[in-house]
């Protein structure tokens, strides 16, 4: 009984929300205001979309991570929204020592004692799906310990199907979630999340994030300890230091900020659009300052990949907003999204081109972060779905540009992406062996067959068998579809002619009558009805026939 409650009060909790936000400025319009002033939200939506963060907030942690994700889709959300929402806090009242206790014993099957030397009660930071604990291991090796708590999977779990079948529905019955595919998107969601909630994964992460940043003598990442690494509980080794949103102006003055900036950048830019790494959930906040003077990137528990064929296709995005083509921009962008009912390619080429060469003409310096979150609500707005590793690294490179302006403010990303695009060019061309031997492989068959191939190729056309086929108007299916409506047209003419033929000869004096009618114009009065009727009938059948035909057989 318990769990069919639970079950209920989050289907009513989900559907109170939906219905408070469903049919509000929630899901970006069909338009923009070309009058509004740049980051001005309309009167009451500010408050609306903080109201909407907060109900999130209180919800849950499903529903927390979901508004930190949805915080990066520009081409979904309005503004305000996007903001509110970036601007959860993960943060709870921690558990109590006696659960972290509990989780660890389970997943090393022995007693906390024998893990950990010292393991220091009172948590460090606490979130939603787990909290963090100093330690220190039996060698003497100071580390902090992540634990998730006890109920997070099965909370996840059971808010994800509820989320599941509410999307499903959505996109059978409303023309929103057709248009934007809810199940889809949550099934993305569903796999990062999932992603987050494996530890062991985020133990891999951190460490291919120590093998990508050991160039970069100012950044560090915490190394993880494998041998005290469970699925939910993550040890690593401990960072001394300020996060640097804590660091003040004044505080800055004791680092040199300069070269921590540009290798932040360029580690970055070389993980994302090189190596195809993108952390998920970039924020200031993960950023430390240590106390010699590096840079650390903590809480990588939200890592996706970048596709090669959309890393180049970034590289080639940056290249065109940095020289101020906004026509290359559009073809790019078009190129990357997937379009959908009503999109207007002239439209979206103009007010992309506009917006880049506002970006050139502000004077001020190109935002790579700022331009790209801009150009992925463009898309939303026009109709231009792009993918969601798009969105997210817009959404890096703004979190990116807004700590490079606290470290150093006179310094310049645009300047940055210029000096550092030779290098990402370059790796984009490097073939790696197996690439090598696939092209190899590839080359070997179609020598291999082309003499064969082209013998067939010959034959055909000696034997006069040769055949192209061209996907083009379907002349029998036309002409069957044009008979078809013909034949509509002329049974409708033929009723109507018997309605007005009827209705003059009730005029006409007659012997027989029916109901006080004369009985021939009824006669004629019924065949019209009838054959309406049944004209009608004939029309929905055939027509809820075609409609459920596969696309490709309907005529």
């Amino acid at each position: 009984m318990a769990t069919l409650t639970d079950a209920a009060s989050r289907y009513a909790r989900l559907t109170a929300l939906l219905l408070r936000y469903g049919r509000s400025d929630l899901v970006s319009g069909a338009g923009l205001d070309e009058f509004a002033v740049a980051d001005d939200a309309p009167l009451g939506e500010e408050d609306k979309a903080r109201r909407f963060a907060a109900d999130l907030e209180a919800m849950g942690p499903t529903y927390i991570k979901l508004g930190q994700l949805l915080s990066t889709r520009f081409d979904l959300l309005p503004a305000s929204y996007t903001t509110a929402l970036a601007s959860l806090q993960d943060s709870v009242a921690p558990i109590p020592f006696d659960d972290v206790k509990q989780v660890i014993e389970e997943d090393f099957g022995v007693g906390l004692r024998h893990v950990f030397a010292e393991f220091d009660e009172e948590p460090v930071a606490a979130a939603s799906l787990g909290q963090v604990h100093r330690a220190v291991l039996p060698s003497g090796r100071e580390v902090v310990v992540k634990v998730q708590r006890p109920d997070a999977r099965e909370v996840v779990r059971a808010d994800m199907e509820t989320m599941a079948r509410l999307a499903e529905l959505a996109d059978r019955r409303t023309d929103v979630g057709r248009r934007y595919g809810f199940a889809k998107l949550l099934a993305e969601f569903r796999r990062t999340l999932a992603g987050e909630l494996d530890y062991l994964r985020e133990a891999r992460n951190l460490a291919r994030f120590v093998e990508l940043t050991e160039d970069y003598d100012l950044i560090t990442v915490p190394e993880p300890v494998v041998g005290h690494c469970r699925p939910r509980v993550l040890t690593m080794e401990r960072i001394d230091g300020r996060k640097v949103t804590d660091v003040s102006p004044l505080g800055l003055m004791d680092y040199d900020t300069r070269p921590i900036v540009e290798q932040l950048f360029q580690c970055y830019l070389r993980m994302m659009l090189d190596k195809g790494v993108l952390h998920a959930d970039p924020h200031p906040g993960n950023l430390m300052l240590t106390t010699d003077g590096r840079l650390a990137l903590l809480d990588l528990g939200m890592v996706v990949t970048v596709p090669p064929r959309l890393q180049d296709r970034v590289v080639k995005l940056l290249l065109a907003i940095m020289d101020g083509d906004g026509e290359e921009a559009a073809l790019v962008l078009a190129s990357m999204g997937h379009p959908l009912d009503g999109y207007d390619a002239a439209a979206f080429r103009g007010d992309v081109s506009h917006l880049v060469s506002e970006a050139v003409a502000s004077g001020s310096g190109i935002q790579a972060g700022t331009v790209l979150v801009e150009l992925s609500r463009l898309s939303g707005t026009h109709g231009l779905r792009p993918p969601a590793e798009m969105s997210m690294i817009g959404k890096a490179l703004l979190n990116l540009d807004q700590a490079t302006l606290h470290l150093d403010p006179s310094f310049e990303p645009a300047e940055a992406i210029r000096d550092n695009v030779s290098q990402i060019l370059a790796g984009g061309l490097q073939v790696s062996p197996g690439g090598i031997v696939a092209a190899a492989i590839e080359a070997k068959e179609f020598t291999s067959q082309l003499p064969k191939r082209a013998n067939r190729i010959m034959d055909s056309l000696a034997e006069g068998e040769f055949s192209i086929r061209v996907q083009a108007i379907d002349e029998e299916r036309l002409h069957t579809v044009l008979q078809r409506v013909a034949n509509r047209i002329t049974l409708g003419i033929v009723i109507a002619a018997t309605v007005l033929g009827a209705s003059l000869m009730m005029r006409v004096p007659s012997t027989t009558l029916w109901f006080g009618y004369p009985a021939i114009a009824m006669a004629f009065f019924l065949f019209a009805v009838v054959a309406g009727v049944a004209l009608a009938v004939w029309i929905l059948l055939t027509d809820r026939k075609v409609a459920h035909r596969p696309r490709n057989d309907r005529p």
